[in-house]
């Protein structure tokens, strides 16, 4: 048996996974054991975790994998600082005693962190890592790669092909120009945090209108046919400082960056709408010479940029690649899973078998937690719960709640690996109730109104809601897709003249909770095979209602980390207005406990976790 350990580590999202003999085992990010969001510190507690789940000790490791080369990232680094200088000297300051202190040391890192390993240590380039996560676990024989990010060691876009066992980057675009950057950009410049707010970006776009599209493609960016760009730096300020954008970046966009936690404007929002409409047009540029220059049908996408899931449904619909295949957990994470399946497959020249659907398991790959561990908890804080005697009657218990509109926390079987929420940690909630959206916003997720919810739907049933294809599937929360034309709501008083946030009170469809204000849903597909309880209980509310669709958002509070254990999972149920909690054969009522939770200790909970 061959045991490979890939990790990812400090710079955001740090992550272990465990691959053996060619199997994808665990996998996990560090914030979900130490409860810090995107946690970038040495992932001791993920590894330890792969390492116990799989009953391995370290010394029983044959490679450890490190996702990219800090020798060569530093030299960018060094690089950078010298051909802006004096200008960027104070972050300089900040940023290279770190360097010296660890992060020039990985191999120190490694040994230390990983007491009892003593052979080799393998370094890939960053993009490597991400291609390899990419490709190796999707369905395909051969297929086109796409990566695209902020910036890994100097490339931050690439295209290659992968074929057999075999990759190959060949193509790259170059630091300081970066999708990824420009993207994290705007975020900066619209009043969220870069590395965890593109997302709220995305969401926020379909209120808005592209009307700065063609400023940012006069001044900002020169794109090319091929999709490769590069941006005006005068308009930047993240080679040399400290912020993303200059003075000259906000003179053109008629002012400062807005505050954190100050109201959205109209501005935020018709910026979201043209940054967005500018990305998108980059990936369908860059995936179509994609297909030129390799002359695949498949493509396979990573990078934190491939988690822009309106940009990935463009692809699928507009470029010539018949199909596609994104990795659940495209951001840094998904380096430590790509870096070990590199080393399996490339180095050591294994032979890859493609496995219909995918290899990654529904990317269920964290930890898992057995009925008695979970009833213990359950007693210790003295809960209130009942036993389900079977699958059966768990699965009717939680449909027949959500269709009385009753919110439900659902922590069952091993936590998903990567950013989405995916059936094993989730909230869910009734799609066809129009207060749903709202009420689990600001009463349980306790973020920005304006945020949508993503679907859940029966593969089989999928293509009666959304414009996909019969068997299309879209298993991981990757892909947006119009919601039906014959499931909306056709004509609405006073449409036109609705703008901004106020397209929230329109009833757009039989699905109004999950259909966002431009017809969208960010669709999640449920079959039998990745996650039969999950489809089990879908089917049942299908049975109660007639309606295959639901609410899924992630187990979590605004800037927590998704709950991984069950003491987590009791301890957000109890502090949001959540109806209900399924937490393995047990079920909660929020009604039936004991003990009312006050506001004092709502907010001391809430303050544990930095706001965006």
């Amino acid at each position: 048996m061959t045991a490979i350990l890939g990790i990812s580590a400090f710079y955001h999202d740090s992550a272990a996974a465990l691959v053996l003999d060619g199997q994808i085992v665990a996998a996990a990010q560090e914030e979900r054991f130490t409860r810090k969001k995107h946690d970038q510190e040495f992932p001791k507690q993920a590894i330890a975790f792969c390492l116990e789940f799989a009953g391995l000790t370290a010394d029983q490791l044959d490679f450890v994998g490190f996702y990219d080369k800090p020798v060569t990232k530093f030299e960018r680094l060094i690089e950078t600082y010298l051909a802006f200088a004096p200008a960027g000297y104070r972050s300089f300051r900040q940023a290279v005693p770190l360097w010296l202190k660890q992060k020039l040391h990985v191999r120190r890192e490694i040994r230390h962190g990983i007491g009892g390993f003593n052979k080799r240590i393998v370094f890939l380039e960053h993009h490597q890592s991400h291609a390899a996560s990419a490709y190796y676990p999707s369905p395909f024989d051969e297929a086109a790669i796409l990566t695209l990010d902020g910036v890994g060691e100097w490339s931050t876009s690439c295209i290659g092909h992968g074929q057999g066992n075999k990759l190959q980057l060949f193509k790259e675009i170059r630091f300081p120009h970066s999708l990824g950057l420009l993207y994290s950009a705007f975020t900066y410049y619209a009043g969220f945090r870069v590395n965890s707010g593109e997302y709220k970006l995305m969401g926020l776009a379909p209120y808005g209108e592209p009307l700065f599209k063609q400023q940012i493609l006069e001044h900002l960016v020169d794109l090319k046919p091929d999709g490769s760009l590069r941006m005006d730096m005068r308009y930047f300020n993240y080679c040399q400082g400290l912020t993303m954008t200059s003075s000259k970046f906000h003179r053109l966009f008629g002012g400062p960056p807005r505050q954190p936690e100050s109201e959205v404007t109209q501005r935020e929002m018709d910026l979201a709408a043209s940054v967005q409409a500018v990305i998108e047009e980059v990936m369908l540029r860059m995936a179509r010479h994609a297909h030129a220059i390799t002359g695949s049908r498949n493509l396979v996408l990573a990078g934190g940029v491939a988690l822009n899931c309106m940009g990935n449904g463009r692809i699928l619909r507009e470029s010539p690649f018949e199909n596609i295949w994104i990795q659940p957990a495209a951001g840094d994470a998904g380096g430590a899973l790509g870096t070990a399946l590199f080393i399996w497959n490339q180095l050591l020249d294994r032979p890859r078998v493609a496995h219909s659907g995918d290899s990654q398991s529904g990317s269920l790959l964290g930890p898992e937690f057995s009925d008695e561990s979970i009833r213990k908890t359950l007693d210790d804080q003295k809960a209130v719960y009942r036993i389900c005697s079977s699958d059966q009657q768990i699965c009717d218990g939680v449909a027949n709640l959500i269709a009385s509109e009753h919110v439900v926390g659902w922590h069952q079987g091993r936590m998903e690996f990567g950013p989405r929420a995916l059936g094993a940690r989730s909230i869910l909630g009734d799609a066809r109730s129009p207060k749903m959206q709202s009420v689990m916003n600001l009463k349980i997720k306790f973020r920005e109104s304006f945020r949508p919810f993503a679907p859940i739907v029966l593969l089989e049933h999928a293509s009666k809601y959304f414009e996909m294809k019969p068997t299309e599937e879209s298993p991981y929360m990757l892909l947006v897709a119009p919601v039906r034309a014959d499931r909306r709501i056709s004509s609405v008083k006073g449409a036109q003249s609705v703008l901004g946030i106020e397209k929230l009170n329109l009833l757009r469809s039989e699905i109004p909770a999950v259909t966002h204000v431009d017809f969208s849903a960010r669709i999640q597909t449920v079959d039998p095979n990745r996650n039969p309880l999950l489809h089990r209980m879908l089917s049942r509310f299908y049975e109660l209602t007639g309606c295959p669709v639901m609410i899924n958002t992630s187990f979590n509070v605004r800037s927590e980390p998704i709950v991984c254990t069950p003491m987590d999972a009791y301890r957000c149920f109890m502090m949001t207005d959540m109806d209900a909690l399924s937490l393995g054969k047990y079920l909660l009522l929020k009604s039936e406990q004991p003990i009312p939770v006050d506001s004092k200790k709502r907010d001391e909970y809430l303050m544990q976790f930095e706001l965006d």
